[in-house]
């Protein structure tokens, strides 16, 4: 029996570039969810170097 927190979908961050994890607050829009938290999202415009 394998571990169900191995299936789940994943995307990169557009800010920071990591993976993230796919999460039950965002089963009703995971497609629109961008940003792996709300800090990368309000910092959208700032470019690390």
């Amino acid at each position: 029996m394998t571990h169900k927190k191995l299936l789940l979908a994943h995307k990169n961050c557009l800010t920071c570039k990591k993976d993230f994890l796919w999460r039950k607050k965002w089963q009703a829009n995971w497609a629109h969810v961008l940003y792996c938290s709300e800090r990368c999202r309000r910092n959208k415009n700032t470019i690390d170097s």
